[in-house]
């Protein structure tokens, strides 16, 4: 092997809060787009929202921006990883979500997890750039 990756980092604004971890928040392999799971947390760190709803909203719109960043759009959003810390929320969840994005909507899976003082995070795959 040549020790080279089939994929590069998306460079990102300033603004935007280093990752928490060993990880890459926006990956581009070819034409497609990998969004790290993101969380409604502000580039201070402190939580945006109060309710899943509000929490969905605010993740969305940070996906959004990492997503133009990169040169794409959420309407270049192919598929959507959704957690919740209380999968019972998922009806508030979908109300907020379909607000975001238009029909025909990304195909999307929507798990209960143990998520850490948020109530919602969300990864994403989207084309990069026009289609």
């Amino acid at each position: 092997m040549s020790g080279k990756r089939g994929w590069e980092p998306v460079h990102l604004p300033e603004g935007v809060a280093p990752p928490a971890g060993a990880y890459t928040p926006v990956a581009r392999a070819g034409n497609l787009l990998f969004v790290s799971g993101q969380v409604p947390k502000d580039a201070d760190g402190r939580v945006v929202g109060e309710d899943v709803a509000a929490q969905t909203k605010y993740v969305i719109e940070k996906l959004g921006g990492l997503l133009e960043a990169a040169g794409s759009s959420l309407e270049q959003v192919v598929a959507v990883t959704a957690y919740l810390a209380d999968i019972g929320e998922w009806g508030a969840f979908n109300e907020a979500y379909k607000v975001s994005f238009t029909g025909p909507y990304p195909t999307r899976t929507t798990v209960g997890a143990g998520l850490h003082g948020v109530l919602v995070e969300i990864s994403a795959i989207a084309v990069a750039g026009e289609y």
